[in-house]
């Protein structure tokens, strides 16, 4: 396999420029670049959990899920390239299915943490609705991006979903909202007595 990549310091970014696979040059503050960075800020969030999460179902996807993010960043970095596929969407849709047969349904929302794994996959959830607007707003533009939008959506919610699974192998109480916690509730109990 031949080097990829020979130098990494360029420099060619110091005037706020980045360079596309085409050599497209884009401010770094462009939608297109944002949404790039999205991806691989999720793509790196997923490492967090994959760093602290044991062998399972979750990290066998997980791994899938990170090399269809860079995928994805490859295919953003060239425009007109094809942004994933229907067979991207169906895995993932197929594995929260499969996580969530097991899972009692939700009576309230629930709140990031209970254990660290659960707040780091809150954590690339969040990050991945963010990627997920960024690309919401190239679809408007780029029909052919259509795709990936529903893979982002679709993986959003794999990982609230993921989230559940491993609080309950794990053994740890689901963090659930509740408005006696809240100031509207605390109001709200006040005004009855």
């Amino acid at each position: 396999m031949p080097n990829r990549l020979t130098k990494i310091v360029t420099r060619g970014g110091d005037k706020g420029e980045t360079s596309l696979g085409d050599g497209t040059r884009l401010a770094k503050d462009h939608p297109r670049i944002a949404l790039l960075g999205d991806v691989d800020e999720l793509n790196s969030w997923i490492g967090v959990v994959l760093a602290h999460l044991s062998d399972g179902a979750v990290a066998k996807t997980l791994i899938s899920v990170q090399h269809d993010l860079f995928d994805l960043g490859g295919a953003l970095s060239l425009p007109g390239a094809a942004l994933l596929s229907a067979a991207h969407v169906e895995r993932i849709d197929a594995a929260a299915a499969a996580l969530n047969e097991g899972l009692a349904p939700l009576k309230e929302f629930i709140l990031p943490g209970g254990a660290p794994i659960l707040a780091w996959l809150h954590v690339a959830r969040t990050v991945c609705r963010r990627a997920e607007r960024a690309l919401a707003g190239l679809a408007r533009e780029q029909p052919e991006v259509a795709q990936a939008l529903r893979y982002l959506n679709r993986l959003s919610d794999y990982l609230f979903i993921a989230t559940r699974f491993e609080a309950r192998r794990l053994g740890v109480a689901e963090t659930l909202w509740t408005k006696q916690h809240s100031i509207s509730g605390a109001d709200a109990a006040g005004e009855a007595e």
